[in-house]
């Protein structure tokens, strides 16, 4: 069906920058919400980073400022720009996405398989 491949993880420096990637591959008519989520060690999953199909954007208060979420419609590729990150942002980050679906037609939430990202300090 569909499938959100994420890239871009890794260990960064306390100030320091990364840039995470999600691709959607297989067959859908159209991506309406695109985000990113988070989940750190012992806490629950958050949200991070929304835009719409139409350019909206939400973003937790914690990383208004530092972070920047933007997608690539024609390569149905979203991107999160984080910079000044810090030790709190360590977490697995996830890709979120609302697809419409083809054969059968549906609604679904589809999630990507997660991608660590450490911050030392």
């Amino acid at each position: 069906q569909v499938q959100l491949v994420e890239y871009g993880g890794g260990l960064v420096q306390a100030g320091g920058s990364l840039r995470l990637s999600c691709t959607a591959s297989g067959r859908f008519f159209s991506i309406n919400t695109m985000g990113w989520y988070r989940q750190a060690p012992g806490k629950q999953r958050e949200l991070v980073a929304t835009i719409t199909n139409g350019g909206s954007i939400n973003y937790a208060d914690s990383v208004k400022g530092r972070f920047t979420i933007s997608r690539d419609n024609a390569k149905n590729t979203e991107y999160l720009q984080m910079n000044s990150l810090a030790v709190e942002d360590t977490a697995v980050y996830y890709c979120n996405a609302a697809v419409l679906t083809i054969a059968p037609l549906r609604n679904l939430e589809v999630w990507g398989q997660g991608t660590l990202v450490t911050v030392s300090s």
